[in-house]
């Protein structure tokens, strides 16, 4: 289910910052949010670690944010640095567009709430 974020994360030297101690939340995209993406994305993304490491650090949030705290906001700041946009709509809640399919997974050093979509920073260039 989570193969490429596993595999990203690894390619980008993440594994022991994301191990630390946190809190950390993070939207964590499926393997079928992955292949939404346009074909070369992903292999793109693995070549350009400093590309990789700003898209997957967008997926993370500094603090333990549950899903009865995530409704009440309007966005959070990452830890890349910009912020995602939070939306709730009827029992939806949404992260830059990206639904969140499963929330509040326990995890030791925070949460984990399962998107369906990859999202990504604003451009500063393209990924």
């Amino acid at each position: 289910m989570f193969n490429t974020l596993v595999t990203a994360v690894k390619a980008a030297g993440l594994v022991e910052t994301l191990k630390g101690t946190g809190p950390f939340t993070v939207f964590a995209p499926t393997d079928d949010a992955f292949k939404k993406l346009p074909a070369g994305t992903v292999e793109g993304l693995l070549k350009d670690i400093p590309k990789l490491k700003e898209v997957l650090t967008y997926h993370v949030v500094a603090g333990k944010v549950m899903a009865a705290d995530v409704v009440k906001l309007k966005e959070a700041k990452t830890v890349q640095g910009q912020s995602v946009k939070i939306a709730v709509n009827g029992g939806t809640v949404s992260v830059d567009g990206a639904k969140v399919i499963k929330a509040d997974v326990a995890a030791s050093n925070g949460v984990i709430h399962v998107i369906d979509t990859v999202i990504l920073p604003k451009a500063k260039g393209t990924y």
